[in-house]
């Protein structure tokens, strides 16, 4: 068995692979990086009955990976790049390679995986810590269920300037309610359930717009999402229209939240296995 913990900016993942699958996944928030992988690990170890004995390896990545020095609890531990495991772990929940990843987190990033090559295509600052700390200024909401439940019951209308307040027919494939600028009307009747959609819908524009660049750059139609935004109903409904727009299609894998995490721990493997034959730029 093999654990792949992903240190992020903002909580910590924890996998176990072993026979080729997702075993176990573990999710836990710490002040520093190592009390984020001890605590993911020994959660991991104690939720699920696993045995030191029976770890041949920790494999470790993310924001805070380079705080690890030494080994954790005597077992082998390794440092692996974390744009890397995001293309490994996406490939893994596919099913297949040669694919375009978005994986959207605090930030966004869009990776091109392919069997033999990994590349960092570009991203973005802009993902869930946008939302967030735009929402902790200006709703004095700071967490993401009380987002959401805002949302659910806001309305564009007061916030973006609409086509439809600017054309009076759809202009070629735009309908009437599509955004022409995300915050550019902004009414002074505007709801913090309004404001709260209108964070959300022009996070995702943005997110989406990008993937549609990077999926065309690679004549594909289709797009891997993955991340903790990925499993975002609201997200998703936007990420949607984008869909009907330009025809290039998104995909929801299960356990794309762990993504990160399940490619570090395959990557000890990947690597050997592909020795001499992968390229990472």
């Amino acid at each position: 068995m093999i654990i792949g913990i992903d240190i992020g900016s903002t909580a910590t993942k924890a996998v176990s692979i072993g026979e080729g699958r997702v075993v176990h996944r573990i999710k836990t928030r710490a002040s520093d990086a190592l009390s984020s992988a001890a605590g993911a690990f020994g959660k991991m170890l104690v939720e699920n009955d696993i045995k030191m004995a029976e770890i041949r390896r920790i494999m470790i990545t993310g924001a805070g990976a380079s705080k690890i020095k030494n080994e954790l609890f005597g077992i082998p531990t390794g440092m692996t790049d974390e744009i890397r495991c995001i293309g490994i772990g996406g490939m893994f929940l596919a099913g297949r390679d040669n694919i375009i990843i978005t994986n959207i987190g605090t930030g966004t990033v869009i990776i091109d995986a392919q069997k033999d090559r990994i590349s960092h295509m570009g991203g973005s600052g802009v993902g869930g810590g946008t939302i967030l700390g735009l929402a902790k200024k200006l709703l004095s909401v700071s967490d993401f269920n009380g987002i959401m439940e805002l949302a659910a019951q806001g309305s564009l209308k007061t916030v973006d300037l609409l086509m439809e307040d600017i054309m009076e027919t759809d202009l070629s494939f735009l309908k009437g309610h599509a955004s022409a600028s995300n915050f550019g009307k902004m009414l002074d009747s505007a709801r913090n359930e309004d404001i709260a959609l209108g964070l959300l819908n022009m996070v995702y524009q943005v997110i989406g717009t990008l993937s549609v660049f990077a999926a065309r750059s690679r004549n594909t139609d289709r797009i891997i999402v993955t991340g903790k935004g990925g499993g975002n109903p609201i997200g998703k409904q936007v990420l949607e229209e984008i869909t009907g727009l330009y025809q290039v299609h998104f995909e929801y894998p299960q356990d794309a939240e762990y993504t990160t995490a399940i490619g570090a721990a395959l990557s000890w493997e990947h690597a050997n296995s592909r020795a001499g034959q992968e390229t990472y730029v």
